[in-house]
């Protein structure tokens, strides 16, 4: 079965556990490693003879415009993870409409092509913020992997489908939702798809989940940053939870990526949408709301 391949990115001192300690205004006078770690990825993917959907930060595509081209030239998709990775929830509307705006015009006019792909900084499409979706269908993203249906102290919407779905608005426009996956235990969702949970997880178990998965008709959803295969990084004083997450297994990333990419079939998102069917509609966002909530639907995603 068909996996889809994703990656976020954006630079080691992008990442929302350091917006407390790196400001915005200071990542101009931070060192970019992200130009040889995403060769190394791209070659990693050439290797394999794979193709992956890469959501790029607008920020490093208006610096690193030739990122944006190598990836285009070696046939991988081209996706918005933002301008700034604003954490959506902490903004206004407007300001989370003016950075997707301004990171889709970055890139569209580097590759002369519509961006139709798109995932939110940290997966802070919550609870709070479901509203962004609709603002995505609006301005033509047609694929979102945004929802992380698990629990999480930044994202995470953990009474979401576990499921590829589609989304239908008032206005028409239509937006298929590729969750990030997880695995059904003990009444729980346990994440397995990527990040810090690819690193820190024994492989036996991410392998095992991942057929579990395929062999129920789900396709698995990867991603991964290239500083998570960057051990070299600068190491910033955090506490010590947080250092553990973030530093753990760094020299073990590309590794077991490997494995994955030797062991199972994958390719992009918009190459995943042709072969699979999305057939579930979620309609919660919708005018009937309260009426289909209760058919039975919502139990994908239990």
């Amino acid at each position: 079965m068909l996996n889809a391949m994703t990656v976020d990115v954006e630079d080691w001192f992008h990442v929302a556990v350091f917006r407390n300690v790196i400001d915005y205004e200071d990542w101009e006078k931070q060192e970019s490693r992200i130009l040889p770690n995403i060769c190394r990825i791209l070659e990693m993917f050439d290797e394999y003879d794979i193709k992956a959907t890469f959501f790029i930060l607008g920020w490093l595509a208006e610096r690193f415009p030739e990122i944006v081209l190598t990836i285009k030239k070696y046939g991988h998709e081209v996706g918005s993870h933002g301008y700034a990775h604003n954490i959506i929830y902490e903004h206004p509307k407007e300001k989370f409409l003016a950075d997707l705006d301004k990171s889709m015009t970055i890139l569209e006019n580097i590759t002369t092509e519509k961006v139709l792909y798109y995932r939110a900084p940290s997966f802070s499409i919550t609870s709070q913020s479901m509203w962004a979706l609709e603002i995505l269908a609006e301005r033509g993203i047609r694929y979102d992997s945004s929802i992380f249906p698990i629990k999480h102290d930044i994202g995470g919407l953990p009474n979401m489908p576990r499921v590829p779905f589609f989304m239908e608005f008032k206005n028409g426009a239509k937006l298929n939702e590729f969750p990030l996956s997880t695995l059904r235990f003990w009444g729980e969702n346990i994440p397995i798809s990527g990040g810090g949970y690819l690193r820190l997880l024994p492989y036996w178990f991410i392998r095992n989940s991942i057929k579990k998965n395929n062999e129920a008709g789900i396709p698995v959803i990867i991603y991964f940053h290239p500083w998570e295969i960057d051990a070299d990084q600068p190491r910033l004083k955090l506490k010590l939870s947080s250092r553990f997450r973030h530093y753990t297994n760094l020299d073990l990333t590309e590794e077991k990526v490997r494995r994955l990419l030797s062991e199972f079939k994958f390719t992009s998102l918009g190459e995943l949408a042709k072969s699979f069917k999305i057939d579930y509609r979620w309609p919660q966002i919708t005018g009937d709301a309260h009426n289909n909530h209760h058919r039975g639907n919502h139990k994908l995603g239990q």
